[in-house]
């Protein structure tokens, strides 16, 4: 009976606090852009980790979430009603993230071939105005 009753509660305290956080819309929608425009990183597979959450456990491991993957595998087969979201979600928040450093990284080289244009006097400073308000246009994500 005891342990009936910490099966149910841990099960509770896991379906209530949610196996993975998702993107928020503001973030789907940078992702979305990036991913429309080819600038988008793919790291992880969504639906390899929907899929993957089908087994116990494994959305959550695919996903990072290795405590919560334990608790899948121990609430398996239960856990099959989140997991796949679980994988699904921190596949496109890991792709999020590796995306974001990506485009910073890129941005960053672009300006900083343009500063050393301007230092070597290949670009006045009207020129160099413009080709920096293009190269902020094109990692902003436009949505």
């Amino acid at each position: 009976m005891q342990y009936l009753r910490t099966l149910l509660i841990g099960s509770l305290l896991v379906i209530t606090t949610g196996c993975a956080n998702g993107l928020n819309s503001v973030q789907k929608a940078e992702l979305d852009s990036y991913e429309a425009r080819g600038l988008a990183i793919q790291e992880k597979s969504p639906g390899a980790g929907a899929a993957l959450g089908l087994l116990p456990g494994g959305g959550s491991f695919y996903g990072r979430e290795y405590g919560f993957g334990v608790a899948n595998l121990l609430l398996w087969p239960l856990s099959i009603l989140w997991d796949p979201i679980s994988g699904y979600d921190a596949a496109r928040a890991i792709n999020y993230n590796v995306t974001k450093a990506h485009i910073a990284k890129l941005h960053e080289r672009d300006l900083q071939e343009l500063d050393d244009q301007l230092g070597s006097g290949q670009l006045d400073l009207a020129q160099y105005t413009l080709e920096k308000r293009k190269v902020d246009t094109k990692y902003r994500a436009g949505f």
